[in-house]
């Protein structure tokens, strides 16, 4: 295992894609704002946290810690304010960590809940597979593991979403298992990333196995939001021109629909930014937020959706300038939509930022909520709705080590 190697060269891929914008004046940070940093039982060594709501409303934080030699994948409940029942799903030493592609501990429904990690290929290198297991007894225990892909190719697998899909788990990845392909110029489809989707039961056995898309960008997460109408789910697409924008699929009658462009961002880049999107739902409404650089302007966006992902608004300006993107949403109860990013300060260092944006534009203060001491450039930093505040998740680098840490803040600071 090489969790630095693997830190390092997702780092230096994502460095090369970003655009640098004008500074902004520089807004009030966490001293100034009543955020209540909370107790968490994350250890030294920790990184790559994951915020999941399950359908009662149960929060999960789940993180990779170092353990030993190797490394745990770890979940925390959020119970009345505060991180309780602290378990272990999984260690050892060969797991693939990196920042960007990261675990998940999920609830599904009632007690049944689903995690998923990454693991080495003894092919090494960027080889590794997917492994998922379920819990019915709200993560206490676990069932073995299995691979959602069969293909057992040495190649990447991961950027996984787990949602839940009626009687079961649905989950959307990348898959690389293409690339083995012998690359032609005239057909990157043949040789590239696609997006594939199934759904298992209790038992673990898959069904609607698809390919949803034959050739996507090769390292940017995926994300599902449940509607009225059933799962859209999100993710940066690419074309044969290097045209790297944020794509939308609905899933309806029975099978994921060809993913369709929001906005027109025309990112042309030669490789992966490294920069995912976030969809979240209530109802028919829908939200996703996203970064994206065409055209050498770095910006946040946000495009809004009435009738369950059929059509979007025009996409709404969030920030731009010094960003680095990695952006995280949380769709408030008035219909707006809080989004927190990764500002660029420059000489390594980074700030996370809030702000709530309205579909008709407007926006309340830029708030910075870790300055650049205190958290990771290439992180991707976490937020979901908790009654009437919102929960955050970073990965904290002013220390020796990294350490992940949460905060609770209240809506009335996003006004």
């Amino acid at each position: 295992m090489n969790r630095q190697a693997d830190w390092l060269t997702i780092s230096l891929l994502c460095l090369a894609s970003l655009a640098v914008g004008c500074a902004k004046e520089p807004a009030p940070g966490i001293d100034t704002v009543e955020t209540r940093v909370l107790q968490t039982p994350s250890g030294q060594g920790s990184m790559a946290p994951n915020l999941a709501t399950g359908p009662d409303g149960t929060v999960v934080l789940s993180w990779i810690e170092a353990e030993g030699d190797g490394d745990a994948l770890r979940f925390s409940v959020f119970e009345d304010g505060e991180w309780r029942n602290t378990r272990t799903v999984v260690s050892g030493d060969n797991l693939f960590v990196n920042w960007a592609d990261f675990p998940s501990v999920v609830p599904i429904a009632d007690s049944w809940w689903a995690a998923h990690w990454l693991v080495r290929r003894e092919a090494g290198g960027y080889a590794y597979d997917i492994h998922a297991a379920f819990s019915s007894d709200a993560g206490n225990s676990w069932s073995e593991s299995f691979l959602p892909h069969s293909d057992d190719t040495d190649t990447e697998h991961g950027f996984v979403t787990l949602f839940p899909d009626h009687d079961g788990v649905g989950m959307i990845w990348l898959d690389g298992r293409n690339m083995l392909n012998e690359y032609d110029e005239n057909d990157v489809g043949a040789s590239g990333m696609t997006l594939r989707s199934a759904v298992f039961g209790t038992d673990r056995t898959a069904s609607r196995k698809m390919r949803i898309d034959d050739l996507i960008c090769d390292c940017c997460r995926t994300d599902v939001a449940l509607t009225s109408h059933g799962p859209v789910a999100v993710y940066r697409d690419r074309t044969i021109d290097e045209t790297r924008d944020i794509y939308l699929t609905r899933f309806v009658d029975g099978k994921w629909q060809s993913g369709t462009p929001l906005g027109d961002d025309n990112w042309k880049i030669p490789g992966c930014p490294v920069n995912g999107p976030v969809i979240q739902a209530n109802g028919s409404q829908l939200a996703v937020a996203w970064f994206s650089a065409g055209n050498q302007q770095p910006r946040v966006q946000v495009a809004w959706s009435d009738d369950a992902g059929e059509t979007l608004s025009d996409p709404v300006p969030v920030a731009d300038g010094r960003l680095l993107g990695q952006v995280g949403a949380a769709l408030l109860p008035s219909g707006d939509m809080a989004v927190t990013w990764l500002g660029n300060v420059g000489g390594g260092s980074a700030e996370l930022h809030l702000r709530r944006v309205s579909s008709s534009g407007e926006a309340g203060p830029d708030q910075v909520i870790a300055e650049a001491a205190g958290v990771a450039p290439f992180s991707v930093p976490q937020v979901v709705l908790v009654g009437e505040s919102l929960l955050l998740a970073w990965t904290d680098t002013s220390g020796e080590d990294s350490l992940v840490k949460t905060a609770l803040i209240p809506l009335q600071f996003l006004e």
